[in-house]
């Protein structure tokens, strides 16, 4: 779909926002918190942004955006040609990081990733679930939507880091209980650190996002395998260092994807038949123990399994 940039605006050092609605100021798709959408700027250049305004709103959508240091072209592409009144293709909405019914919700931030958990806030805030932030950043001048979140007063923590030094996520998450849900999104080391912290927590209890993809050590050797495409009555060999994501493309197999490596969610596909190695940076514990769901822009075939049946 195709929507204008109603406004632009600057939220803190190198992170700005996109205020978007259709032309007509017709209805746009619902999503929940939690969604992303493609960005897509040219037919090579696609990038994927959370939506961090209100849920509820039906004719505007927010993106916030940070000029990546390392940017491989996306976000410096952004903040030079887009301004108010530029039109914009993106995709339909999609949700890898759901935020599910718990009685108590911990929210931690790194950097941008405040824009998933904003939407979050809103919907605890509305369904009068206890709930608290942890927002991390390096300074409050790089920390987006500040002005936003002054109004929940302590259930917000701030911690930049040149006034408080690295926080002290042990002491801030407490103990683990049933019920008690922790939704994340920031840089790779704050993710790991919470994952150590959290590491004696109830099955389920961590949810997390990612930007980039998971680095995923002592990963099977690449081998050859067959993957079956049932839908589509195809069968085709995937060699090592391939995906099968390009093996089905090659064999005309209609697939979708935009990352091509395992952080949006677009190819994920149902595993009808075999075991999976997972390497995406999406599924939770429990799905990757199911075996019936994978990525194939990433994920292969587990050692000694000689062949995936996968529904597409």
């Amino acid at each position: 779909m195709e929507l204008i940039v109603r406004e632009r605006r600057e939220e803190a050092d190198r992170v700005i926002s996109l205020l978007l609605a259709r032309p007509d100021g017709g209805i746009l798709p619902a999503w929940e918190p939690g969604a992303h959408v493609d960005v897509v700027l040219d037919e090579m250049t696609t990038r994927q942004y959370s939506l961090s305004s209100d849920p509820d709103d039906e004719r505007q959508w927010r993106l916030g955006i940070l000029r990546e240091s390392e940017s491989r072209g996306g976000s410096a592409r952004i903040f030079d040609a887009i301004e108010t009144g530029s039109k914009v293709k993106l995709s339909e909405p999609r949700n890898n990081f759901v935020l599910k019914p718990a009685l108590e919700y911990l929210f931690i931030a790194g950097g941008i990733g405040i824009t998933p958990i904003l939407p979050m806030i809103r919907t605890a805030e509305r369904s009068g679930v206890s709930w608290r932030l942890l927002y991390i950043g390096r300074s409050r001048r790089s920390m987006a939507f500040l002005d936003e979140l002054a109004s929940h007063g302590d259930h917000v923590t701030l911690a930049p880091k040149d006034e408080f030094g690295r926080a002290d996520l042990a002491a801030w998450l407490g103990e683990g209980k049933l019920g008690k849900a922790v939704y994340a999104c920031g840089p790779e080391a704050l993710l790991l650190a919470i994952e150590h912290h959290m590491s004696g927590w109830p099955t389920g209890s961590l949810h997390v996002e990612r930007f980039r993809p998971k680095v995923f050590e002592g990963c099977d050797d690449d081998c050859e395998f067959e993957v079956e495409f049932v839908e589509s009555g195809v069968s085709v060999m995937v060699s090592p260092g391939q995906t099968i994501l390009s093996a089905a493309e090659e064999s005309g197999v209609p697939v979708f994807a935009s990352c091509e490596e395992g952080t949006c969610g677009t190819c994920q596909t149902p595993v009808v038949e075999g075991v999976v190695d997972h390497r995406d940076s999406i599924l939770s514990q429990e799905e990757r123990d199911r075996h019936d769901l994978m990525l194939i822009c990433v994920s292969r075939a587990a050692a000694g399994c000689s062949k995936l049946r996968l529904q597409a």
